[in-house]
């Protein structure tokens, strides 16, 4: 389930529709959310989520509920990309 969440969200990623990283994992992960809920996270890509975070990061933490699994979360992204802010990321080429 995951490979194809993940597969999704590389698709939307600057597909057609031309969304952002936030977007495209909201897209890929949230089976009922809307296209207005997409929307919302327009301004979310390019280092723009709050705190300078990857907007990848920032709408799957959206979508998760509990402290533990989205630290879980944010540890096991920083691990993968070494950081989780966007910049930092683009400087290191992971992105």
């Amino acid at each position: 389930m995951r490979e194809v969440m993940k597969e999704k969200a590389v698709e939307y990623y600057h597909g057609k529709e031309n969304y952002n990283c936030a977007q495209a994992v909201m897209k890929a992960c949230c089976a009922l959310c809307s296209e207005e809920d997409i929307s919302r996270l327009t301004g979310m890509g390019g280092g723009r989520a709050e705190g300078g975070l990857c907007g990848a990061l920032y709408a799957a933490n959206k979508l998760l509920s509990g402290e533990d699994k989205k630290k879980m979360l944010v540890d096991k992204f920083r691990e993968a990309a070494g950081s989780e802010k966007c910049r930092e990321i683009k400087k290191l080429k992971k992105a």
